[in-house]
């Protein structure tokens, strides 16, 4: 059974670089135990107000805690080619052996949109992402092994090549989705899942078809990570807290897919509409530590290893000392 992680979620949409790194050093010393830093080249809103290159952070990330650190997630596509990710994800694993994993994710035109290539629907996105991963995993192989590998697909090329910097052991890959078809897909083809969002149903149901792909490939489910960001609102008062949660993360309450908006301030326009009543079953707002720790634990019980909370207010440091003392030393799995 894999060990469990309750991590922090370094929101790079929010916080400058240096604070991301203050934050996340300062989240370990208070309990949690890895960071997940978000990958963006525009914040969701233009009132969170960054964007940082996630890689410079990762690297610093390394220096300044002891936990696992990983994107959460980067796009092996648009932005980047596959083997420019394997590149980046193998030299991270040897700078800081046994730390590192490896998230990937299809995209979102708010980010990925910046090199002007035509935006597919989000089929088109997924069956892209497989073929990177797989780019990445016979980059990691060979690599591993002192041999050059090359690749001809439908939608990557790869002369033949090696990376000449590799870790003892090649990073995990987990795949990130909110769909049950890529879920089972991933199942059968890497370590992981990484996922967001509270609706119960939806992630017991992407947890059951993730187990089945990895049934399917010959691989016990138990020994893969499921990995969660959850958001969530917590200040000293239940207003503050619903004041953040509209002011910071508005976009967290909006129904639908956000994947082809492309500009952050198209994203605000959107959420002009969202009210209190509508983050019920989206995240979770409010004073009370319990409320977090039973949310949390929730998701553990369906059977999440390794969560990473992102509180979305500024109150940063406030909310590490409270939930370092107060809700992760009551969380059980």
């Amino acid at each position: 059974m894999t060990r469990l992680v309750i991590g922090y979620a370094a929101m790079l949409e929010q916080f400058a670089p240096r604070e991301a790194l203050e934050l996340s050093e300062y989240a370990e010393r208070h309990g949690f135990s890895g960071t997940m830093a978000s990958d963006h080249f525009q914040p969701w809103l233009p009132q969170q107000g960054e964007a940082s290159f996630v890689w410079n952070v990762l690297a610093a990330l390394g220096e300044r805690t002891s936990g696992d650190i990983g994107p959460g997630v980067t796009t092996p596509s648009f932005r980047w080619h596959p083997a420019m990710v394997a590149q980046a994800s193998a030299t991270l694993a040897a700078m800081y052996p046994g730390r590192h994993w490896l998230g990937l994710g299809s995209g979102d035109a708010i980010s990925e949109h910046v090199t002007g290539e035509y935006w597919p629907e989000a089929p088109g996105r997924i069956n892209r992402m497989f073929e990177a991963i797989d780019i990445i995993k016979k980059l990691f192989t060979a690599s591993a092994a002192g041999r050059d590998v090359r690749h001809e697909g439908k939608y990557f090329n790869l002369e033949t090549t090696r990376l000449w910097t590799m870790p003892d052991e090649a990073p995990p890959i987990y795949v990130a989705t909110s769909g049950p078809v890529t879920a089972r897909r991933a199942g059968k083809s890497v370590d992981g899942i990484i996922t967001t969002g509270l609706s119960y149903e939806r992630l017991a149901q992407l947890l059951e078809r993730f187990a089945q792909g990895a049934r399917e490939s010959g691989r016990d489910p138990d020994g893969l990570r499921k990995v969660l960001r959850l958001h969530l609102s917590w200040a000293e008062t239940d207003e503050e807290a619903m004041a953040n949660a509209l002011h910071e993360w508005p976009n967290g309450a909006l129904r639908g897919n956000l994947g082809d908006i492309r500009s952050p301030f198209d994203v605000k326009a959107m959420a002009n509409v969202v009210r209190p009543e509508h983050f019920a079953g989206q995240l979770p707002v409010s004073a009370d530590p319990d409320v977090h720790r039973v949310a949390i634990q929730r998701c553990l019980d369906l059977g999440f290893d390794q969560i990473y909370l992102h509180n979305v207010g500024r109150n940063q440091r406030e909310w590490i000392q409270v939930f370092g003392r107060d809700v992760l030393p009551g969380l059980t799995r």
